[in-house]
């Protein structure tokens, strides 16, 4: 794993950003490996540098929509489901993208996701 754990306050949000992107490959990379183990710590961390975001006065979750346009579809899928707090619009706009496109793994999670935000099952939060 290259992402290794930093003391979040201490880095700038323009680097959170990209230390989001880089979990993103990371994860993508280890979803096509089957590395579960791995995904799952690479999760973890992924949640780390939302939380961080989110705990910033205004909620800094909203820069993540650079990420929008990323030409990797795990970053995109997650930078969408991690703005539906601060962007709903917008995050399901990119959800709807991403499930239209049929790339699996990550179209299915889209789809599921906007499945679960449609029956009330998932608050974004």
């Amino acid at each position: 794993m290259n992402v290794k754990r930093v003391r979040l306050a201490d880095v700038s949000t323009e680097d959170l950003v990209d230390r989001f992107a880089q979990i993103g490959v990371e994860q993508d990379q280890a979803l096509l490996g089957g590395q579960i183990a791995k995904f799952n710590r690479l999760f973890e961390l992924m949640s780390d540098v939302s939380n961080e975001l989110k705990a910033r006065t205004g909620d800094h979750r909203r820069s993540l929509v650079r990420l929008y346009e990323y030409p990797n579809m795990q970053v995109r899928l997650k930078a969408a489901k991690h703005t539906l707090a601060v962007l709903p619009i917008e995050a399901r706009q990119q959800l709807e993208s991403i499930a239209e496109t049929h790339w699996m793994p990550q179209a299915e999670d889209a789809g599921m996701c906007l499945e679960l935000l449609e029956n009330g099952t998932f608050k974004p939060s």
